[in-house]
């Protein structure tokens, strides 16, 4: 994963409403499609984009293709974006 993929996947407003979808579990791309006023190909392009960040997992099965969330990433960024949070206690300015 590089943080440049993901702040990119999660720069557009799609892509994080499809991320907010797959917080209850994993849907297939067309459980996720029917949500959106758009083109089959274009919420492809926009998972392909979160599979790229590594954001997603995408498996088979059968004719479907399933996507959940890849929550190794979330805890990795929340990780690196706790760094920048004060040090309780400190009252130096």
């Amino acid at each position: 994963m590089g943080f440049p993929d993901t702040f990119k996947a999660l720069s557009d407003p799609v892509r994080r409403e499809i991320l907010l979808m797959l917080r209850n579990g994993r849907l297939s791309a067309g459980q996720i499609a029917e949500k959106f006023d758009m083109t089959n190909a274009t919420i492809s392009y926009h998972l392909a984009q979160l599979k790229k960040a590594d954001l997603v997992f995408e498996s088979k099965y059968k004719n479907f293709v399933y996507y959940e969330l890849n929550t190794s990433v979330f805890e990795e960024l929340m990780l690196w974006l706790s760094q920048f949070k004060g040090k309780e206690g400190n009252d130096e300015e």
